[in-house]
């Protein structure tokens, strides 16, 4: 596992999908093999504030397929919809046992949406 998080910055578009796949590959660019593995990831305003978004294995919002390293992040259009437009931090942990491994980390900007469901 890596010593420090990747760090990716992306946009969410309220009230639409967002989807990213991320490929965990090892120093010689082969796919880790994350079975037994779980993952979590927030969003939030700030460090300490309260989680606007919270989206694991166990919700459904992380897919872990094992053998390829790939980890599939998906948010409902009404997940996003309820999320404030502002600029956000997040990071994505993976977890097998006691290890924890921050993945990735960053920023994401939610842009406010303009044609609301009515």
């Amino acid at each position: 596992m890596p010593g420090t998080a990747g760090i990716y910055n992306s946009v969410i578009d309220q009230g639409a999908t967002f989807t990213i796949n991320i490929v965990y590959n090892d120093s010689n660019n082969n796919p880790v093999n994350l079975t037994g593995y779980t993952a979590r990831m927030q969003l939030r305003e700030k460090y300490t504030s309260v989680a606007v978004l919270t989206l694991t294995t166990e919700n459904g919002g992380l897919t872990v397929t094992p053998l390829t390293g790939n980890i599939a992040v998906l948010a409902t259009a009404t997940q996003t919809e309820a999320i404030e437009a502002a600029y956000y931090l997040y990071d994505l942990e993976l977890t097998s046992g006691f290890e924890i491994t921050r993945l990735i980390q960053g920023q994401l900007t939610v842009r406010a949406q303009v044609t609301a469901n009515v």
